[in-house]
């Protein structure tokens, strides 16, 4: 089966906003230059791609979601998205829907949940799944006939690459991050191990759960500092725990069942030309939208 296309949209939303000119404007005057390069992303993906089956997932709320409830400093280094910011983001979605494209986007989860439980989904019916993300955490959901894709280098890689990338296999990445945290995302992980030691412990004792249970191990393992690792993971179990559970994407969020899953209804030309006329779109983007 061709695979389904899982857009993690915002990533494309963000870097259109740092990358492109603040110099477009909506009938309001309102700074519309993410949108701009959004929709240039959608039409030169659709265009090269001509993809059967595609879901754009967002996240619905810029600066809250479940993680918060069991950490509430996740992403609490990040500053609040602007308001200009939030109405782009709403314009794009308005974008993809008036061009007959599944969106996703949820307030209490994020588009990596929605993308995980998308791709488990696609999985159970057969189908492979094509990930467009640079993000790292994504290449935990990858299987056998998976690819992740970073758009704008055009790299892909699939399961078996991820050890190469990140020292670790797909299925260890949340265990991983588990112990080393991430700085982008304010999960602290255990002090004092960092990715080497991290990558070294897992592939000694596959998981995390695993070196929980045999710490006693740890300081006899060809490790340097293996004694106080293991003094650092014994106290600091509980966070482990917690960075993993804040690093591992949910796959269970259940998917709308009112159409199938990537499936792109009719483009509604009436919703996408009022549009394209309130954001006054340029001659070449518009005839590239109006003929997706």
């Amino acid at each position: 089966m061709k695979p389904l296309y899982l857009v993690d949209s915002s990533m494309y939303v963000f870097r259109a906003w740092f990358s492109m000119p603040a110099e477009f404007f909506d009938v309001d005057q309102n700074p519309t230059h993410a949108v701009q390069g959004f929709a240039r992303f959608v039409c030169e993906l659709v265009e090269r791609e001509k993809p059967e089956h595609i879901v754009f997932a967002f996240d619905e709320s810029l600066d809250s979601n479940f993680r918060n409830e069991l950490y509430p400093a996740y992403k609490a280094n990040r500053d609040p998205a602007p308001d200009e910011l939030k109405v782009q983001f709403d314009y794009c979605k308005q974008l993809c829907r008036a061009l007959g494209f599944q969106v996703m986007a949820d307030g209490y989860f994020e588009a990596d949940d929605l993308i995980g439980s998308a791709m488990t989904l696609a999985r159970i019916q057969g189908q492979p799944s094509l990930i467009l993300s640079a993000d790292k955490d994504l290449s935990q959901l990858l299987g056998e006939h998976d690819v992740q894709w970073d758009y704008a280098k055009n790299v892909r890689w699939r399961m078996a690459d991820v050890k190469t990338k990140h020292g670790v296999h797909a299925h260890q990445l949340a265990d991983y991050l588990g112990l080393t945290g991430d700085a982008v995302d304010n999960i602290p992980g255990v002090p004092g191990i960092g990715p080497k030691t991290a990558a070294t412990l897992l592939s000694h004792f596959g998981s995390l759960d695993a070196l929980l249970e045999r710490l006693e191990e740890v300081p006899y393992l060809r490790l340097r500092s293996a004694a106080q690792h293991a003094q650092r993971l014994a106290e600091h179990r509980e966070m482990a725990l917690l960075c993993r559970q804040l690093a591992t994407i949910r796959c269970d969020i259940p998917m709308p069942e009112n159409r199938p899953l990537g499936h792109r209804n009719p483009s509604s030309t009436e919703t996408l030309t009022e549009l394209i006329e309130r954001l006054r779109f340029g001659p070449l983007t518009r005839r590239r939208l109006l003929s997706l």
